[in-house]
């Protein structure tokens, strides 16, 4: 089967800097995690604003992150991802 993201939902995780979402091959789950760099260049103006920005950040490149995930997931079947910018070169 190949990697699917029917479930939209994200998370913010403050203390790791990074955005973590599902995607699924089948009945597997797998988890992915997107470094904050990785998908936003700009900082919160307030750690108030920090998750709502950076949940923004993700969905406007939602489908690129994605296609990184699937490449990732591609080469080497895990149930765990932690993409970084080195990933979106």
């Amino acid at each position: 089967m190949s990697l699917t993201f029917p479930n939209l939902s994200r998370s913010y995780d403050a203390a790791g800097k990074r955005i973590r979402f599902l995607g699924h091959d089948g009945m597997v789950q797998i988890s992915f995690s997107v470094e904050i760099d990785a998908i936003s260049k700009k900082k919160a103006a307030e750690p108030a604003d920090a998750e709502t920005d950076y949940l923004a950040a993700f969905d406007a490149v939602r489908g690129l992150v994605h296609d990184m995930a699937r490449n990732a997931y591609s080469r080497g079947r895990k149930n765990m991802y932690d993409l970084t910018s080195a990933d979106f070169k």
